[in-house]
């Protein structure tokens, strides 16, 4: 797939090529559930004031944290060594990935991929408490693995699938290394207050983001979008297997020139 660079972007494109921005290590989770018009994904629409990718609709997601990868965390499920395969990374850094994505879930979402024992999970966050630990968290006032040793629960990593693998193209002034999982929304357990970094969040179907983003009516950033691709004609019971049968490799859109126009290209395996 090629995208056209906006003429805006080509300086800031050529001056980076010498001297890139290191990118974060960083992790996004699809979280769906079944609907009436097919599978649905939960999305935020980023504040237009954020720095990066701002008034694109996105996933629950951010940046590891040193606590992330160093905290103890009370754990169930496939190890970091089972990720750290999966991503081609290393365990402390796959460790890292895994944690933080069930922490910005619940952070931006109100979803926990957490529970009292390794066969189950919270099934309701709707009550204040939950609120109070997701400000918590965000403020970073309490670390995720203290929060769920205090509060008797374990990190529920079987939940989760590991999906994808992007790096942010080099021109931009913010990059990030990011890790893809999906997951499916527990039983019992609803979305909670808007995040502070989004102005709107909603479930959608996912053929109706496809159809939205290609006509314009929203903006999507291209690792969203193929996401959204490659999920809307699964079920949200078929998400995690399929999960297990992906191969991963790092994709990072680069810059092309083609008849002295300059365009950003994704390798993305063949889809359209």
């Amino acid at each position: 797939m090629r995208i056209p660079v906006p003429e805006m972007l080509k300086e800031r494109a050529a001056i980076a090529a010498d001297n890139p921005v290191a990118p974060r290590d960083a992790a996004t989770v699809v979280v769906v559930r079944d609907g009436a018009d097919g599978i649905e994904a939960y999305l935020l629409r980023r504040q237009p004031t954020m720095e990066f990718a701002p008034g694109m609709y996105v996933f629950p997601g951010g940046g590891v944290d040193d606590a992330d990868r160093n905290a103890e965390v009370p754990w169930a499920g496939p190890p970091p060594s089972v990720w750290a395969e999966r991503f081609g990374c290393s365990e402390d850094i796959a460790k890292g990935l895994v944690c933080a994505a069930v922490r910005e879930t619940f952070e931006e979402s109100g979803v926990l991929l957490a529970g009292p024992d390794a066969n189950s999970v919270v099934a309701d966050t709707s009550g204040p408490e939950f609120q109070q630990a997701r400000l918590a968290l965000e403020a970073r006032e309490l670390t995720f693995g203290a929060y769920l040793a205090d509060s008797g629960l374990v990190l529920r990593a079987d939940l989760l699938g590991a999906w994808s693998h992007w790096i942010t193209p080099i021109f931009e002034p913010r990059r990030f290394d990011t890790r893809f999982f999906v997951a499916v929304l527990p039983e019992g357990q609803s979305v909670g207050e808007l995040a502070r970094e989004s102005d709107r969040a909603l479930w959608a179907p996912l053929s109706k983001v496809l159809e939205a983003v290609e006509s314009g009516a929203s903006g999507m950033l291209p690792p969203t979008f193929f996401t959204c691709k490659e999920i809307a004609g699964l079920a949200a019971s078929e998400v995690l297997g399929a999960a297990e049968k992906r191969t991963i490799r790092a994709i990072q859109p680069t810059l092309v020139e083609v008849d002295g126009e300059l365009f950003l290209e994704s390798d993305t395996g063949g889809l359209a």
